[in-house]
């Protein structure tokens, strides 16, 4: 009988402390522990990573909020309304960050503040109001918004740290479940092409390195050998040529050709997710549909004699 693993399960794998999350198991770490202190560092961490993985232009300094709520306010252009929406959930992150260094300041110095002091209650307020308008922010691919990553800061904020990392780590696995969905689907798509034989390898091999880098922390002494195979691998995939003949028909070319492309696209997919650690739906399934339509334009030109006639001139 398989063994039925139960969430939250932890275990030594390969020399490593791992928890088992929706059918992957995931390199984990100790929380630190649940002080004011070490609470604003996690909070000041995500809070970079997440401008790091968003759109440019956001990070609007808190000290700026009130501009940026008044030109927010009086924009009537939808695109233009979104971009400002952005600019001032960016304010809205900046000022809780700003006003929750303040209280570890007061702690530090032995003043004590409470949950319900209206310092922290507007700390609250702003991180609340900055998650609301998180879904007008786009990853910086311009994909698509990237609210769950955008969270992230608001919920360190409100959870206890040990149920913050286990948040993290249901994000990780839903998003190492997409990084192995674009990598199996590519792999379907070209394994038997031998156009493109031997890049299945190399997908494969990019899809485990990128696994590895969305659940290695920066600090973690590994990320020197994860992020140097995530890199190297990925060169790989970018740089892999298809065979071209001579005798090839403009009609094969031109699939050769979009083939590539659709390569190049899965494995910058497979890099945004694995960067931001959060799963990436609306563009996952869009690349997922191209494939559909790469594949269902085969099948139409071999189902229509006449087409295929004309392709192998």
């Amino acid at each position: 009988m398989v063994e039925e693993i139960k969430n939250g399960t932890r275990r030594t794998l390969n020399g490593s402390l791992c928890v088992y999350f929706d059918g992957y198991w995931i390199r984990c770490y100790i929380p630190p522990k649940d002080t004011l202190a070490e609470r604003k560092r996690l909070i000041d961490n995500l809070t970079r990573r997440t401008f790091h993985h968003t759109e440019p232009g956001i990070n609007t300094p808190g000290d700026r909020l009130e501009l940026a709520r008044a030109a927010h306010d009086r924009e009537t252009e939808p695109k233009r309304k979104r971009i400002k929406a952005a600019m001032l959930a960016g304010a809205l992150f900046n000022r809780a960050t700003d006003i929750f260094t303040s209280v570890v300041d007061l702690a530090e110095r032995g003043v004590t503040v409470s949950q319900d002091n209206e310092l922290m209650r507007e700390c609250g307020a702003c991180f609340q109001e900055a998650l609301a308008l998180g879904k007008q922010v786009k990853h910086y691919s311009g994909h698509e918004g990237i609210d769950e990553l955008w969270g992230e800061p608001f919920k360190a904020f409100t959870l206890p740290v040990e149920k913050f990392y286990e948040s993290r780590y249901i994000k990780i696995a839903q998003s190492m479940r997409d990084i192995d969905r674009v990598a199996d689907r590519l792999v379907d798509l070209f394994d038997n092409d031998p156009s493109f034989s031997g890049l299945t390898a190399l997908i494969r091999t990019y899809a485990g390195a990128a696994k590895s880098e969305c659940e290695t922390m920066k600090s973690d002494t590994d990320i020197f050998d994860i992020w140097a195979n995530f890199t190297a691998s990925g060169e790989a995939v970018v740089e892999f040529e298809p065979r071209m003949a001579d005798s090839m028909s403009k009609r094969r070319i031109r699939r050769i050709v979009e083939g590539r492309r659709l390569v190049r696209e899965g494995k910058e997919l497979m890099a945004y997710v694995a960067g931001a650690r959060v799963p990436m739906p609306k563009s996952t399934q869009a690349f997922l549909d191209r494939c559909e339509a790469y594949q269902q334009a085969a099948v139409r030109i071999s189902d229509d004699p006449a087409k295929s006639s004309l392709a192998a001139r």
